[in-house]
């Protein structure tokens, strides 16, 4: 009896461990953050495509299945397709610099006047060229003598960087290069000589002058669209003389296109004209739905 008795008791406390066990299994199922789902790919007949201009390396590893890949390429795409990216040639542009004649109209004793073409490569790099025409009339106050400079041409070759290539070609800034050249021709009147030892002074002209001047500039710039196709444009520059034709009674005063020789800054101001072209610019697009039948 006892015996009986003793497996009866086992028997109870086996029955209350397990019982004990399912609660405690039961309990951890219902916690939060425990439960584990098994995922089920939905079916579906709808086909979301890559958006339109995706690499066709992308495009392969989504088919492929590598999809991490393809996440982190087609973001390193869309970085690459987030602004407008425009054609090779953007835009040709037609200036007149005015902006001695201004200065002339105040005053100034001289001016370099040039029509300038600058084409707009994928509203980044604008590769230039200026030709135009300088003449001078001075009598320096603190000078004996009259520095007439003939009408001479000159032309510039540079090209400009646009800063704000990402927005539109009727706003830039950019930094730019000039390469400037000019052969031209001077008279200097009225050269007065004192001689303290005589006593007396000598007046006489030193006529027909030729020099030359090979020159560079650096500078900064914006262009601002005021009207449909009208733009303004201005740049301040900075320019150093490289070489130059040698005299042996004269130095010219004045270089055509560069200004007066002592001097180490211009500025220009061009009202530019755009001439029509057909731009065309690609931007991203909402992926549209495809309809797939499997």
């Amino acid at each position: 009896m006892n015996v009986i008795l003793r497996h009866i008791s086992l028997i109870r406390a086996a029955s209350l461990m397990v019982l004990l066990l399912t609660m405690s299994l039961h309990v951890m199922a219902q916690q939060p953050g425990k439960r584990h789902v098994t995922p089920v790919k939905p079916e579906t007949n709808r086909v979301q495509p890559p958006p339109k201009g995706t690499d066709e390396k992308i495009i392969q590893q989504y088919i492929s299945g590598d999809s991490a890949a393809a996440v982190a390429e087609a973001r390193k795409d869309s970085l690459r397709r987030v602004y407008k990216r425009y054609p090779r040639i953007t835009d040709l542009s037609v200036g007149v610099n005015v902006a001695d004649l201004i200065f002339k109209a105040f005053g100034q004793s001289y001016a370099s006047v040039d029509v300038n073409a600058v084409l707009n490569m994928w509203n980044r790099v604008q590769p230039t060229v200026e030709l135009g025409v300088g003449w001078a009339k001075s009598t320096p106050d603190d000078m004996n003598f009259t520095y007439k400079g003939k009408p001479s041409p000159y032309f510039k070759l540079g090209a400009n960087y646009n800063f704000m290539f990402k927005n539109s070609p009727d706003y830039q800034a950019f930094v730019g290069i000039r390469l400037g050249y000019s052969t031209f021709g001077y008279d200097v009147t009225d050269v007065h000589y004192y001689n303290s030892y005589w006593r007396e002074g000598i007046d006489y002209d030193i006529k027909g002058q030729r020099s030359h001047a090979l020159w560079g500039e650096a500078g900064v710039g914006l262009k601002v669209k005021i009207m449909e196709p009208i733009s303004v444009g201005w740049m301040i520059r900075y320019h150093g003389i490289f070489s130059e034709g040698k005299n042996k009674n004269s130095k010219p005063w004045f270089i055509p296109g560069y200004g007066p020789r002592n001097g180490s800054l211009g500025i220009s101001l061009s009202v530019c004209y755009t001439l029509p072209w057909k731009r065309k610019t690609t931007t991203d697009s909402a992926p549209q739905p495809l309809q797939h039948n499997q």
